[in-house]
């Protein structure tokens, strides 16, 4: 019983903060803007900057259906990096020690950003499909597989969640979190299959390509998306979730409470 009450008691501290952060999104609405200009910004660079000279050459036929998928991973990616920087933020405002003196879960804390944010990736990803469809994006392989691809993208979202907010916890403030984030994001988004095809570029680094974890969820929303196979990217993509929560829900955790 007292088990079953703490986990009633923890999911509705986590909705009680997930709640909070995103009323903030409501009193604030250009926060949600910006967040979606930039996706925005890459999806036509990309679709009419390149579009036209990798043409037909990718799967799927248009590069638009080829591009959007890699697009949405990268997008929702970035947005799992406000959950490190929301938590620098509020631990520089003292709000974070506030939260500690209540009697409230301890994970709540992380678990009702990493929530908010991943709520606040649904909003940019249908804005992302809409604006795909405008360019001639179309799911090629029933509705039930373009719902699996937008769930299983959240869940790799908030996966990535748990990191921000590992680092967020550890450097303590917003500027140097953010750029903790874009470090490690924007490697492996170019060096993935988010926007070209493995097989162009460098031998050496198609090794690391084809084996991280940005192009299984690329190649698995691709699949879902597309019909297009991807030598079992979903499985490998689940492995990865699964990982990276066992290892960075305790270590977030216990930096939340170690953290002076």
């Amino acid at each position: 019983m007292n088990v079953v009450v703490t986990l009633g008691n923890s999911a509705v501290d986590t909705w009680v903060i997930a709640k909070r952060n995103l009323l903030r999104y409501l009193r604030l609405p250009r926060l949600l803007f910006f967040s979606s200009i930039q996706p925005i910004i890459f999806l036509t660079l990309f679709n009419f900057v390149f579009g036209g000279a990798i043409g037909g050459e990718v799967p799927g036929g248009k590069y638009i259906n080829y591009l959007l998928p890699g697009i949405l991973v990268q997008t929702t990616l970035f947005g799992a990096l406000n959950t490190g920087v929301g938590l620098a933020e509020d631990m520089g405002r003292g709000i974070v020690d506030r939260f500690r003196s209540l009697p409230m879960s301890r994970a709540a804390v992380m678990a009702g950003r990493t929530v908010s944010d991943m709520l606040r990736n649904v909003v940019v990803i249908a804005i992302m499909l809409s604006m795909g469809a405008i360019y001639g994006f179309r799911f090629q392989d029933g509705f039930l597989n373009a719902i699996l691809m937008i769930l299983l993208v959240l869940a790799f979202s908030f996966a990535f969640s748990w990191v921000a907010a590992y680092i967020g916890l550890t450097v303590g403030d917003t500027e140097t979190a953010q750029l903790a984030g874009f470090v490690i994001i924007f490697p492996l988004t170019f060096a993935s299959a988010a926007f070209v095809p493995v097989e162009s570029m460098a031998s050496w680094l198609q090794v690391f390509a084809r084996n991280q974890p940005i192009t299984f969820a690329v190649d698995a929303a691709r699949q879902l998306a597309l019909g297009i196979p991807s030598n079992g990217a979903i499985w490998k993509l689940l492995l990865w979730i699964l990982g990276i929560l066992a290892v960075f829900i305790p270590l977030s955790i216990w930096r939340y409470r170690t953290r002076t």
